[in-house]
């Protein structure tokens, strides 16, 4: 599966024929100033949660491609709202059978609320298996011991964590979180886009091969295979 990273939480994953779009925030995103999303034409557009940085470019780049939007049931309600009509709400705990491959929506430890001040529901992550393996999206989250479920699931061909701190989980809590569900390949996401998440990144990559984990942390527009 191939990885394309556009900034802050924002990554595509190309599988089973279908490209899923995650969090898309990079018109406000100043490091990701020159990706134009007028380009994207994911198939699907999955949400973690409806914070400002989570959501920016969901409505555009869902006109614009015709994806389908996954999350939660008010983030999405807030879409329809909006005359988006490709919609398939999830909530905590819930599974769903795509073309491509089975989204469970996983809990998250954070907060949740729309641009506009609407509740946002609960705030999730995802695990999504596929026929070429699966991975895992923690969202926003603080560690918590739910994340051993991940591991029970099955193998992870990678996951996507936040690294940030402040707002999310740091560096340090992010290892621990790669040990919970038992993965060794980490993207790296919700992290130097705004000072209070900056983090070092010779220091974080070296935190994580300490413990014999890759970490990456993709150049923004660049892509990999795992």
């Amino acid at each position: 599966m191939k990885i394309t990273y556009y900034g802050h939480s924002c990554f595509s994953v190309e599988v089973s024929g279908k490209t899923l779009l995650f969090d898309p925030f990079i018109t406000p995103n100043p490091l990701a100033s020159f990706i134009d999303y007028t380009n994207l034409r994911p198939d699907y557009i999955l949400i973690s949660h409806g914070h400002f940085d989570h959501v920016a470019d969901v409505e555009a780049i869902a006109r614009q491609s015709g994806a389908t939007l996954i999350g939660n049931y008010e983030v999405l309600q807030w879409f329809g709202g909006k005359g988006i009509e490709k919609i398939h709400p999830m909530n905590s705990g819930g599974s769903w059978a795509f073309d491509f491959g089975r989204v469970t929506f996983t809990p998250a430890i954070h907060s949740s609320g729309m641009p506009d001040g609407t509740y946002g529901g609960q705030p999730g992550g995802f695990r999504v298996e596929t026929s070429e393996g699966a991975f895992y999206y923690s969202g926003d989250t603080a560690l918590t011991l739910d994340m051993e479920l991940i591991r029970q699931a099955g193998p992870l061909k990678f996951a996507a964590l936040c690294i940030g701190d402040n707002f999310t989980m740091g560096v340090q809590d992010a290892l621990m979180a790669a040990k919970l569900i038992g993965c060794t390949e980490i993207l790296g996401v919700h992290y130097d886009t705004f000072p209070l998440i900056a983090v070092d990144h010779a220091a974080a990559k070296q935190t994580f091969e300490k413990d014999g984990k890759n970490l990456y942390l993709m150049e923004i527009g660049s892509e990999r295979e795992f």
